[in-house]
């Protein structure tokens, strides 16, 4: 509707300019020809004004631009010769499409051209001075009303694209954020049921007390991803790095891994994004480590300095056929990094070898204690896309 209504208010102003030539040309008692002539004229020039006033004309092919405006520039000046400055206005048009069609230079230098160009049929119709002053200043405001409105138009139009555009951004956005929140949700807690499943299954001939612990365990588990499906449903979810180290530890330990865990108070302080997406890097990086690891130690520490922390894990059982990252996929690390790049922090993955020749392979998670703004980041990405006009593909 903004689009249509932008578009008909340029159609109506040219319309009332073309009726008002027109009824100065009746106001000369034609006959019929010159009327006729008059007329096929005033089409004509209304006809290429609509062709330079459309939004994509600009960027249209060299050639064409020439042919059209020599053609508006003829039917502008040649029908001076039959109905002299009664004609006048329809150069106003001419001006308005220079702007519009030519570089910015080109456009305002012949535009003021086009509008002192009118003193001519002023001085050899006898005019006065008053009366070719106002012939002049009527071409100029013609011009830039048609350009004035044209440029309207145009911008509304693309505002509207840019609209179209972001909504779909958004949706792929939020598409987006769902797989990768289950992903990083559901992959962790599936492996530690599978994991305390597989314990339990050992336990129950030998220790069937213990294999009763685990399984409230297990109940704990699938009830916490059962909530957090439901809140990445919902848009919401909060996690807290403390808790998910206490359960990356329980996790780690029924895997048969030792664990060793420095992160004393490392929770206290953080800000609400910086906490979730850490404790989202935990949780990938001991999913990462039971599925392609053999790992039989890990350490995790957390640590803040200087208003940074960091969270380290670290593991021996680095599977050297096994790459850490997959460029082709929308999980994983890749995740983990567009998270970190959203507060402000970084990812790094490392693999390093150790003084016994064993490969241990290292993830480590920077982030501030209170993170960036994240409207202000949002606000970038969208006038990064919107001066891209970016295409938005759709995500499985």
């Amino acid at each position: 509707m903004v689009t249509r209504t932008a578009r008909g208010i340029l159609l109506a102003a040219l319309i009332c300019y073309l009726g008002i030539t027109f009824l100065n040309l009746l106001s000369l008692s034609l006959d019929a020809y010159d009327l006729t002539r008059a007329v096929v004229c005033l089409a004509s020039v209304f006809l290429l004004q609509l062709v330079h006033s459309a939004p994509g004309f600009p960027a249209a092919q060299t050639r064409t631009k020439v042919v059209t405006l020599v053609a508006q520039g003829l039917l502008s000046y040649l029908p001076l010769i039959w109905f002299g400055v009664y004609w006048g206005a329809m150069a106003g048009f001419f001006a308005g499409s220079l702007l519009l069609v030519l570089p910015t230079a080109a456009g305002w230098t012949l535009y003021g051209a086009t509008a002192l160009s009118m003193v001519i049929p002023g001085v050899l119709a006898d005019r006065g001075v008053i009366d070719t002053v106002y012939l002049v200043q009527t071409t100029a405001l013609t011009g830039l009303v048609v350009y004035g409105l044209s440029r309207l138009s145009g911008l509304v139009n693309q505002l509207t694209r840019a609209r179209a555009d972001l909504a779909r951004l958004a949706v792929s956005n939020e598409q987006l954020r769902f797989s990768r929140d289950l992903h990083d949700l559901l992959g962790y807690s599936l492996s530690a049921i599978s994991l305390k499943n597989e314990l339990v299954r050992r336990l129950i001939p030998t220790n069937p007390y213990r294999a009763c612990e685990e399984v409230d365990e297990i109940l704990v588990i699938s009830r916490q991803a059962l909530a957090d499906v439901r809140r990445v449903a919902s848009g919401y979810r909060e996690m807290s790095l403390g808790s998910e180290l206490a359960s990356a530890e329980s996790v780690l330990t029924a895997a048969d891994v030792s664990v060793t865990v420095d992160a004393q108070d490392a929770d206290e302080g953080l800000g609400l994004m910086t906490s979730t997406v850490l404790a989202t890097v935990l949780r990938e990086g001991v999913t990462n480590l039971l599925r392609h690891s053999k790992a039989s130690q890990c350490w995790i520490s957390a640590r803040v300095e200087d208003d940074v922390v960091r969270l380290a894990i670290v593991n021996d059982g680095l599977v050297i056929s096994s790459h850490p990252r997959s460029p082709h996929s929308g999980s994983g690390l890749g995740n983990l990094e567009r998270r970190l790049e959203d507060i402000g922090g970084r990812l790094l993955a490392e693999r390093l070898t150790d003084d016994s020749d064993t490969d241990i392979f290292r993830l480590t998670a920077e982030a501030p204690v209170q993170e960036h703004d994240p409207i202000s980041r949002t606000t970038n990405v969208i006038m990064d896309n919107e001066q891209q006009y970016g295409r938005t593909d759709n995500l499985a």
